[in-house]
């Protein structure tokens, strides 16, 4: 579990007195709750008391020991809950984008970070949603890139959402992106009962749209069971009716984040069930370009390549994440099913043009 730590410094006359409730307030009350209390002697600078228990627990009500110091410090250590990976209905989720925020609220979450597929249209109404509902917000989105034929996701935190060259490029993706699926879906309505219309009904205003709609609209036809059956067998790769389509270069989408201000972070690298996985060079060329983080914790991988991840990431320099890539009732996916420390959070900040909402 990732903490963050809060400290106060305060008086603490005797065993009997308000102590971390008095001194550290609102924040001895977070304690109280699941955090992580710890008393520090001044003079030593050592632990007077530490209680790292699981569950609910009184706030207490003295700095530790039969002779408490006349002043101490108290520390809070309260659990941060960070996913840096959802879609809403932006792109291919099925949540509305306050509605994603409001579920990371309703699931414990402390940050969550909105990714959709090459648009920022969902950023107003999710920071209104965080704003209400007391959840950090990154705003992000999730960059279509390709690599030797290779689908690649580069997830940009924090950018500017008005740079001229990446909006073009978003732009002619998105583009890319419909007139594949409207000749994917004219392909599969030469063998099956599917329009372009029942594709659009999957769909709102703004959408980006692309194969999870058209896996919606063979679901509601009853051609599949869900979206994961449809993607497996009429949507697959490998089937007449796929088409690629347009998606920039993964080192030329690196630095086109980092020019629009954002801090990429490639998503899911080791995926193998997208797709074959690119080659480490690609990533250290993605490296030397700017990338800053690997996307390690993701359901997509086992303990083995998260393993292999990792000791690539400290090899290249680069922090990693962990994520749900929540869709909504798209896939099974769960909020905070896998998380990321603060300090990385701490690292996209300082790398980032824009602010976290808070």
């Amino acid at each position: 579990m990732p903490w963050t730590k809060t400290t106060a410094g305060g008086a603490c006359a005797g065993s009997g007195d308000t102590g971390v409730e008095g001194v550290a307030g609102e924040v001895g009350a977070r304690a109280a709750v699941g955090g992580v209390v710890r008393v520090i002697a001044p003079d030593s600078g050592t632990p007077a008391w530490d209680d790292r228990g699981e569950g609910p627990r009184p706030v207490w009500t003295s700095c530790g020991g039969p002779v408490p110091p006349p002043r101490c410090v108290v520390t809070i250590l309260v659990p941060v809950r960070i996913d840096l990976h959802t879609h809403s209905t932006a792109s291919d989720g099925t949540d509305a984008p306050g509605a994603v925020v409001e579920a990371a609220a309703a699931a414990g979450l402390d940050v969550v970070a909105l990714t959709d597929h090459d648009t920022t249209a969902g950023w107003a109404q999710a920071t209104d949603a965080a704003l209400a509902h007391g959840v950090a917000l990154v705003r992000g989105a999730e960059i279509s890139a390709r690599s030797g034929g290779i689908s690649v996701h580069v997830l940009s935190y924090l950018h500017d959402p008005a740079h001229a060259a990446l909006l073009a490029e978003l732009d002619r993706t998105r583009d890319a992106r419909t007139s594949r699926a409207r000749r994917m879906v004219d392909l599969i309505a030469e063998d099956y009962p599917i329009t372009w219309e029942d594709v659009l009904a999957q769909t709102v205003a703004g959408t980006t749209i692309g194969r999870p709609h058209i896996a919606d609209a063979l679901v509601a036809a009853g051609l599949a069971p869900d979206r994961s059956a449809a993607f497996a067998t009429i949507l697959a790769t490998d089937t007449p009716y796929y088409v690629p389509h347009y998606a920039p270069d993964a080192v030329v989408a690196v630095r086109g984040i980092r020019a629009a201000g954002g801090v990429p972070v490639f998503a899911h690298p080791g995926a193998d069930g997208r797709g074959r996985a690119v080659a480490d060079a690609v990533i250290e060329e993605m490296a030397e370009a700017g990338l800053a983080g690997l996307e390690v914790f993701h359901r997509d991988h086992d303990e083995r390549q998260r393993a292999r991840l990792e000791d690539l990431a400290r090899t290249l320099g680069l922090f990693v994440t962990g994520s749900s890539d929540y869709h909504g009732a798209g896939k099974p996916n769960r909020l905070g099913e896998n998380t990321t420390a603060p300090t990385v959070l701490e690292q996209i900040e300082e790398l980032g043009q824009l602010d976290v909402i808070r």
